[in-house]
């Protein structure tokens, strides 16, 4: 027999932040290692921590592939236990971890054929050669060992969709950890390693990654009773992997936009010079210690709307998705003042020198404006997906990175100069702001107000 799982019966409020305080924690973790490996990684140069910022892109690909899996995963799983068709949700678990190994198998061949061509791109014209040679190294460790990451992702989900984020949180804060204790080891040659520079910020990632996967695994198998992992006994079927992606993959290109966006303003701001790109490269890892406590309190909300969904309980999923709002508006408020009064020492953590500091501060207190908007389109994003319309947040997002930001960035280097790039981050948060506004009206109206008339009648 199976208990009431605690997200059709305890209070929103409460069930919310036990749900997404330990994600939100988590994330916490994993922004604090991205800003740490890129802070160990700048001591050894400019064109280092440059290199980096070039190698996002796919890096990014890679994260885009293994979370719009998971998603899928987490929402079909929890939206099953909310129906009580616990036999299918086992199967939805265990056709995501053979979904985990595919995704590796693919990136460690891509990123072997194309790696040359990928760095080539974004490189052409730079004037440090160790640039393209770092980037070359960077990718290509972190997609040869991507088994990690990809089964780390969907380890945590299969723990989030039954509410279990505790042990989500220690998956992930060990991986964490271990990535910040290995980064100077392993980059700089400490107690008798050999000095790998930025190929040792990358082996500290997969090190931590591989072994956040083996925590999370064996978190899955002691801890979590609702799902059995037996993957070769579930083998994956055409139509179990239909449904995970019909909600994944629009997760997937969404996340997969960002690589694009990266991509095209990397090219634009090298056109300026390679410290325009560092200073992008920097912002994006200080802005995930803003934006990865609101990723987590999402990967909170969405098992609980969409268990809530499949139980018919509107009531929960509208008090669920007001909270979260509030929430994320908060923190995004609290991230704005903090790139406005403090930018000159946001970048100095990365050595930054005196141009990436005339560069960088504009550029921090111009970019900070569009996160007064950000939080209600990523919770807005979040909601669409528990409620099985992944479509509607790939949307939003192709408006707000491809549609909007890149023209404009573009647009505005040939008007105003590179001061004038950062606009664009504002502008299109603007654009996306009032397009989620719309699409979050109909779901409402498409999906959680039925629900009142089926529970009344």
């Amino acid at each position: 027999m199976y208990q009431e799982n605690k997200m059709g019966y305890m209070p929103v409020a409460r069930l919310l932040i036990t749900m997404s305080v330990p994600m939100m924690l988590s994330m916490l973790v994993q922004a604090l290692y991205n800003i740490v490996d890129s802070i160990f990684v700048a001591k050894v140069g400019e064109s280092a921590l440059t290199a980096v910022s070039l190698a996002f892109p796919v890096q990014n690909l890679m994260i885009a592939v293994g979370s719009g899996t998971g998603v899928g995963i987490n929402a079909v799983v929890s939206k099953a236990l909310g129906e009580k068709r616990h036999e299918y949700a086992n199967r939805a678990a265990n056709t995501g971890i053979w979904l985990a190994g595919g995704s590796f198998v693919v990136f460690a061949a891509i990123v072997m054929i194309f790696g040359r061509m990928f760095v080539g791109g974004q490189t052409a014209n730079a004037s440090d050669p160790m640039i393209a040679k770092y980037s070359l190294q960077y990718i290509r460790i972190i997609g040869l060992f991507s088994f990690g990451l990809f089964f780390q992702m969907i380890f945590e989900r299969l723990l989030q969709s039954t509410g279990k984020t505790v042990c989500s949180m220690v998956s992930q804060m060990a991986g964490a950890v271990i990535n910040i204790v290995l980064d100077p080891i392993m980059i700089f040659g400490l107690f008798g390693f050999p000095r790998l520079e930025v190929a040792g910020a990358a082996l500290a990632t997969v090190t931590g990654q591989i072994i956040g996967a083996a925590l999370g695994l064996a978190m899955n198998c002691r801890v979590n009773k609702e799902l059995h992992i037996a993957p070769f006994r579930y083998r994956p079927t055409i139509k179990l992997v239909k449904h995970i992606y019909s909600v994944g993959i629009p997760s997937i290109v969404m996340m997969a936009i960002g690589s694009v966006m990266n991509y095209g303003m990397n090219k634009i701001l090298m056109g300026f010079s390679s410290t325009a790109a560092a200073v992008f490269g920097a912002y994006f890892k200080l802005q995930s210690f803003i934006f990865m406590p609101v990723f987590g309190l999402n990967n909170g909300l969405i098992p609980i709307i969409a268990f809530n969904f499949g139980a018919k309980k509107p009531e929960r999923i509208v008090k669920t998705i007001q909270l979260s709002v509030m929430y994320a508006t908060g923190i995004m408020i609290l991230g704005c003042i903090l790139f406005h009064v403090l930018p000159e020492t946001l970048l100095g953590m990365f050595s930054a020198s005196e141009v990436m500091l005339e560069i960088g501060i504009p550029a921090l207190k111009t970019i900070s404006l569009s996160f007064l908007l950000a939080g209600f389109g990523i919770t807005a994003g979040s909601v669409y997906q528990a409620l099985g319309h992944g479509m509607l947040s790939l949307f939003v997002s192709a408006l707000r990175q491809l549609v909007v930001l890149l023209p404009c960035g573009f647009l505005f280097s040939r008007i105003g100069g590179l001061s004038s790039v950062w606009w664009a981050f504002p502008v299109s948060e603007i654009c996306s702001f009032l397009f989620s506004a719309s699409l979050m009206r109909y779901v409402y109206r498409k999906e959680i107000r039925p629900l009142s008339f089926v529970k009344n009648e």
